[in-house]
């Protein structure tokens, strides 16, 4: 039977059907060992290959191809990354200028990430209610800056979303697989519930000691929204501190920054990766201000990771 993939807990994954039922289901051993260099060689959004025994168990005997995939950087050395959702159609960020503050090179990180591996990106800014006037200039800076380098953004309070729906945040799921993402404390959970019209992703508090995100999302799960004319799916997953490209080469870099990529073709060297080398227009363009600095500073700290082999 095929299946797609839409919870998993670490230790057993939850498969819906063609006819509308869902299985726990459990992976053979050697299933492990086909080369897949992740903690997860099964992730949420796979299509598998299930069968049922007749001891009622169903078992995960085989991956279908991934249209496309995305990871971060596992916290388990012995492997090389971890999938986060695989066949996504949309991964949406969702970001706090403060109540906990999502830093810019996170938000460079996640996009970077995305443009690696194929996945287009919008940035959903929460909690705007909760900014004063200096933080609503800087709210409208940093929407002007992504909105000019392609990515759709949203500026939203999910707490007035619970009791006051909005179509138009609804709208930007429908008929596509999203893959929802973000620091803990963010207020993923406390949308995706606004969003389902019922509470079933746990919400949590902010740590007052260090104004940051609490872990309440423990596993990845994939939600339907109920549109029978365009279906359509939300991954929420727990909350995440950072990203790193993996088996990436320095001049590769630039390539998953927009801007940087295309003023890169003006540079003397093709090789060039845009740190003091002569001729080099990105270096130039930084100057001139046509490359923000916040991002080159988050391509610059991505250089340094690939330096110290952190992610390769």
């Amino acid at each position: 039977m095929r299946g797609l993939v839409i919870k998993s807990t670490g230790t057993s994954y939850g498969v819906h059907f063609e006819d509308g039922t869902t299985a726990d289901c459990h992976v053979k051993g050697n299933f492990r060992i086909r080369g897949i260099r992740s903690t997860n060689p099964i992730a949420i959004g796979d299509y598998v290959e299930v069968t049922a025994l007749d001891d009622g168990t169903h078992w995960i005997t085989d991956l279908y191809d991934r249209k496309n995939y995305i990871v971060r950087r596992s916290t388990n050395l012995s492997y090389a990354s971890h999938i986060l959702a695989a066949n996504v159609d949309m991964a949406a960020l969702i970001v706090t200028l403060r109540h906990p503050e999502t830093s810019t090179t996170f938000i460079d990180r996640f996009l970077a990430t995305c443009e690696a591996y194929r996945v287009p990106a919008c940035l959903i800014f929460n909690k705007v209610d909760l900014l004063n006037e200096d933080e609503q200039h800087e709210l409208s800076a940093l929407r002007q800056l992504y909105e000019s380098l392609g990515y759709p953004t949203y500026a939203i309070s999910a707490l007035s979303l619970a009791s006051s729906p909005d179509s138009t945040i609804a709208s930007i799921f429908d008929g596509k697989v999203t893959l929802l993402s973000g620091n803990s404390g963010v207020g993923k959970s406390t949308l995706l519930n606004a969003i389902l019209g019922k509470d079933i992703a746990r919400t949590g508090a902010i740590s007052s000691a260090h104004h940051k995100g609490m872990h309440t999302t423990t596993f990845s799960e994939m939600y339907p929204l109920h549109n029978p004319t365009q279906p359509s799916w939300i991954i929420d997953t727990p909350g995440i501190k950072g990203f790193g490209m993996l088996d990436m080469e320095r001049h590769e870099m630039g390539h998953y920054f927009r801007e940087i990529f295309a003023i890169s073709q003006e540079c003397r060297y093709s090789d060039c990766v845009h740190i003091n080398e002569p001729g080099c227009a990105v270096n130039q363009a930084v100057i001139d201000g046509r490359i923000a600095l916040s991002r080159y500073e988050s391509y610059l700290s991505m250089l340094d990771d690939i330096t110290e082999n952190k992610y390769r």
